[in-house]
C-alpha cells in the first residue's frame, strides 16, 4: 500500500457500498453493516486522514479525504455505488460530489449532520450545544491539551441523551475515540468545522436519504426542515429511538434502509 493512500477494508462481492466515518470514530464504527452485508454487497469502508490506520499519510482535510475517496472509485472503476457518510463523513460525501461529480454514484445516505455544523447570526441549524466560532476557536485551542475528557464527551453525545445505551457500544465508543490521536484530529475538526455545502445541497445531483436520530444531541427539527426545504430529491428517515448514531443505535433498521438502495 502506498503511503499516500487511505486505509480501506474491502470486502464481499456484490454492487459497492461505501461507509464513509465520523470524526474520531473510524471504519470499525460500521461494524453492523460491513457484517450484514458483506454476503451480498462490496463493502469498502475507509479511515480518514488523521483517523484509524491511515494516521497522517495525507493532508488533514474534509477535501484531501474527498479526493482520496474518489481516487479508489476510479482506481477500482466502481458504479453504481451507494454512498454513506455519518457526521463527518457526510461532508466528505458531499465534498467529493461537488469536487468530482456524481458519474459513480447512485444514491447519497447521510447520518445526521448539518451542511454546517458552525451556528451563526443567518444560520441556526449547526450543533445544538451553541457552537459558533468563537466556542469553536476555544475548541481548537484546548483539544490537544485536554484530550482525556474528550472520549466520554464526545462518546455520550453520539447516542440518544433519554434512553438507555448499550454499556457495550458506550465502552465501545470511548475506547475507540480514546485511541485516537489529537494532534492529528485536531486539524481534521478545524477543516470540517470551516464547510458549508447549503448552496451545493441546494442543486444535489443524486437522491439524498438523510437519515436522522430525534433524540439526536446534536441536530434537531431546523435542520430536517432545512433539507426538505432545500435538497432536490430528500428523503428523510427518522429514527424514534436514536441519537446522533442510528446506524449503531437502531442497525437493524439502518440496515434495511440500505438494503432498499442496495436493490434498487
Amino acid at each position: 500500500m502506498s503511503d499516500q493512500t487511505l486505509h480501506i477494508r474491502d470486502e464481499g462481492t456484490g454492487r459497492p457500498l461505501v461507509m464513509v466515518h465520523g470524526w474520531a470514530c473510524p471504519g470499525d464504527f460500521f461494524q453492523a453493516q460491513t457484517d450484514a452485508f458483506r454476503s451480498r454487497a462490496r463493502c469498502i469502508v475507509p479511515d480518514l486522514p488523521g483517523h484509524g490506520k491511515t494516521a497522517d499519510r495525507l493532508p488533514l482535510t474534509i477535501d484531501s479525504a474527498a479526493d482520496a475517496v474518489q481516487a479508489y472509485l476510479v482506481e477500482h472503476d466502481l458504479k453504481d455505488v451507494v454512498l454513506c457518510g455519518w457526521s463527518m463523513g457526510a461532508l466528505v460525501v458531499y465534498s467529493l460530489l461537488e469536487r468530482h461529480g456524481a458519474e459513480r454514484i447512485s444514491s447519497v445516505v447521510a447520518i445526521d449532520v448539518s451542511p454546517k455544523v458552525v451556528n451563526d447570526a443567518d444560520w441556526p441549524h449547526g450543533t445544538q450545544n451553541g457552537l459558533t466560532e468563537e466556542v469553536n476557536a476555544l475548541v481548537l485551542e484546548n483539544m490537544i491539551a485536554q484530550w482525556a475528557v474528550f472520549p466520554e464527551q464526545v462518546a455520550r453525545q453520539m447516542f440518544a441523551a433519554d434512553r438507555p445505551v448499550d454499556p457495550d457500544l458506550m465502552a465501545f465508543a470511548q475506547s475507540e475515540i480514546a485511541r485516537g490521536d489529537p494532534a492529528l484530529l485536531q486539524p481534521m475538526w478545524a477543516s470540517l468545522t470551516r464547510q458549508d455545502f447549503r448552496t451545493f445541497l441546494s442543486k444535489f445531483p443524486v437522491p439524498l436519504h438523510l437519515a436522522v436520530g430525534l433524540h439526536s444531541q446534536l441536530y434537531g427539527p431546523g435542520m430536517h426542515r432545512w433539507y426538505e426545504a432545500t435538497v432536490p430529491d430528500l428523503h428523510l428517515h427518522e429514527f424514534e429511538n436514536s441519537g446522533h448514531s442510528p446506524h449503531m443505535e437502531e442497525p437493524e433498521r439502518f440496515n434495511r434502509l440500505l438494503a432498499g438502495l442496495l436493490e434498487s
